[in-house]
């Protein structure tokens, strides 16, 4: 098993908040702590190291995490911006990447993404990303960070659908079935 020294983790907290009026996702509040808190208490335990990106209120990013990043990218250019923006500060074998509006991630979340990766056969995957029974969770993925040199071509190329880049790489899907309520999110305002 890959241990956890070698796996960053990075939480995805940088989009324009359209489906919140404008707000920052991740620092609304749930439950008497914004978003981001409950995500990076659950994360932090799992990995060693965490980085957030984000693209505003920095100084409050700051309290769950002391790498904050931004999108090189203008516009917002979706989650893949955020996680081409991690690319050198990335200094493990591997990355967890999640969604900064899914409180109830799992605990073992980290180990059970890793574990398909972590093979040493030649046909390896490098990219797993869950699915909780009902849809893949796109955004809650491990990948091996060779494979994130190919992600600024196509960045470059004008694509940005995180499913579609995940087509061009050697993926494989991780069942959460025993715990799809964990991969709830906060997409919009209630």
């Amino acid at each position: 098993m890959t241990q956890k020294r070698n796996i960053t983790g990075l939480i995805l907290a940088g989009g324009a908040g359209r489906r919140v009026g404008e707000r920052d996702k991740g620092l609304i509040s749930w439950h008497g702590k914004p978003l981001v808190a409950h995500v990076s208490n659950c994360l932090k335990p799992q990995v060693s190291d965490l980085l957030i990106s984000c693209n505003r209120n920095f100084s409050r990013y700051r309290e769950y995490s002391t790498q904050i990043l931004a999108d090189d990218r203008q516009d917002f250019q979706g989650p893949l911006a955020g996680v081409e923006a991690a690319l050198p500060f990335i200094l493990t074998d591997f990355l967890v990447v999640v969604s900064c509006d899914m409180p109830h991630l799992p605990k073992d979340l980290v180990n059970r993404l890793i574990a398909p990766l972590s093979e040493e056969a030649n046909d390896c995957p490098e990219i797993s990303y869950a699915h909780d029974g009902v849809r893949a969770q796109y955004l809650c993925a491990a990948m091996r960070r060779d494979c994130l040199t190919f992600l600024t071509q196509y960045l470059n190329e004008g694509h940005r659908a995180v499913r579609d880049w995940y087509k061009t790489r050697h993926t494989v899907t991780v069942d959460f079935a025993d715990c799809e309520s964990s991969f709830r999110n906060y997409n919009r305002l209630a």
